[in-house]
């Protein structure tokens, strides 16, 4: 190539070199620590119930304070990637909630630990819309949706270490889940490897005027692939109606997604929040409950993978909401469960259907909107996710009060049915080259 080409032209002409895996991997870490952190807090609730006495009404605030956290944190996070670029607030993401996972470690009050865990939300909150965008942004448009879906993968990874840790440590001593928080501080470590060994986003360079600097990173994907290119490196061209997520041309979209993340969010982190609790509830043993929501966590890897393939064979929207389908159905089961095979079987069935239906959400999230709002729109999305997030929680007490187990499911069946139909507002992008 002689003459000027964009982005999108460059990036989507390469194959999936050494770099994307770099980028992928090193992103992925980032992405399991966070899983690893979000999954604690199950077992952390399991073991101060009984430490601490705390009703079930303190239990849910201590799951919920760190969503308000969430909330908060993915839409300034998303403003902040849009503003001073994807890699940087990344690890100041993983910085902050690494940092605060330590110091939650010595809680010496429920408020204590209520406030630790509201820090630790905000750099939550921030790094996982910021983190696929950036990975969004460099894979090549053939494979785009699945290399952000094996992103997501790597919740799956870190929930499982999270299950292990709380099955292994948290029983041991009083103190284990201590020791179970100061393991997910490691983030504040990983921040310095992501600072330096990340690339910035080629698109973000671009749209700050920052042409040098994204033409060497484009060059150096370009030379892990063995392709030579001498051309100028220019933006994509700007996309019709971009002054706002709610601008005419993005409003369906925006509706879409948002309705998509809330009911999601509600479901997903009150069903695995409290699983461990409502086994113990529903007679389980402690070490049952705990061996159950280990199983249940493995389901989700093959979720991952099918949902990988998928998205690019059958496409972002409809892989979407036929996990969120099958995420509904296995809710309802859950809800009917009358025995442990059929409570393990339904919870394996859940946790499988739901972490597809979040690996495609995070593929097709980035792709909605150009580089110019790409990660507010991801981050709001992402933070009006969290307000469910924080209601999910609070919520199952007085569900379990007002009919037990198989309402609570039955309640969260209904939210995954209404986020598959919100689906089919979002628009298929399966193959295109992202928006300028």
């Amino acid at each position: 190539m002689s003459g000027p080409t964009t982005v999108s032209e460059r990036l989507d002409a390469l194959p999936f070199t050494a770099k994307h895996r770099r980028l992928l991997v090193g992103s992925g870490v980032g992405w399991a620590l966070d899983a690893l952190d979000v999954g604690l807090v199950a077992y952390v609730l399991l073991a101060l119930r009984t430490q601490w006495d705390l009703s079930a009404t303190e239990q849910s605030w201590i799951a919920s304070i760190g969503f308000a956290g969430m909330a908060i944190g993915a839409t300034l996070g998303g403003l902040l990637a849009d503003r001073i670029g994807r890699r940087q607030v990344f690890a100041l993401t993983l910085l902050v909630y690494g940092l605060a996972t330590g110091a939650a470690a010595l809680s010496w009050s429920l408020g204590a630990l209520l406030v630790f865990r509201f820090l630790v939300g905000l750099g939550l909150g921030a790094e996982l819309p910021v983190a696929s965008t950036l990975v969004s942004e460099f894979a090549p448009r053939r494979i785009r949706g699945r290399v952000v879906v094996l992103l997501e993968a790597f919740w799956a990874v870190g929930w499982t270490v999270a299950a292990l840790i709380g099955f292994l440590l948290v029983p041991t001593s009083d103190d284990g889940w201590r020791w179970a928080l100061a393991i997910g501080a490691l983030p504040a470590v990983y921040a310095v490897v992501v600072r330096w060994g990340l690339p910035e986003s080629v698109r973000f360079l671009l749209a700050r005027g920052r042409t040098e600097e994204a033409t060497r990173v484009v060059r150096e994907f370009e030379a892990a692939a063995g392709v030579a290119s001498s051309a100028e490196l220019v933006p994509d061209p700007a996309p019709v109606a971009t002054r706002g997520i709610w601008s005419q041309g993005l409003r369906r979209r925006t509706t879409g997604l948002w309705l998509v993340w809330f009911f999601v969010n509600f479901s997903y982190y009150g069903a695995f929040t409290w699983i461990p609790s409502l086994l113990v509830e529903d007679g389980f043993t402690v070490v049952r409950s705990l061996q159950f929501t280990l199983i249940i966590t493995l389901a989700q890897l093959p979720g991952y993978a099918l949902a990988a393939v998928l998205v690019e064979t059958w496409g972002r929207r409809r892989t979407l909401s036929a996990f969120l389908v099958g995420s509904a159905l296995s809710a309802l089961a859950y809800a009917g469960a009358d025995s442990h095979g059929t409570v393990l079987a339904a919870g394996m069935a859940l946790s499988f259907f739901n972490l597809g239906a979040w690996g495609a959400l995070y593929a097709v999230t980035p792709e909605v909107y150009p580089t110019s709002v790409r990660g507010r729109g991801a981050g709001s999305a992402a933070g009006f996710g969290r307000i469910a997030s924080i209601l999910a929680p609070l919520s199952v007490p007085f569900l379990v009060g007002g009919g037990g187990t198989a309402l609570v499911f039955g309640v969260f069946g209904v939210a995954f049915a209404v986020a598959a139909s919100a689906s089919f507002l979002l628009p298929e992008r399966r193959g295109e080259a992202l928006d300028g």
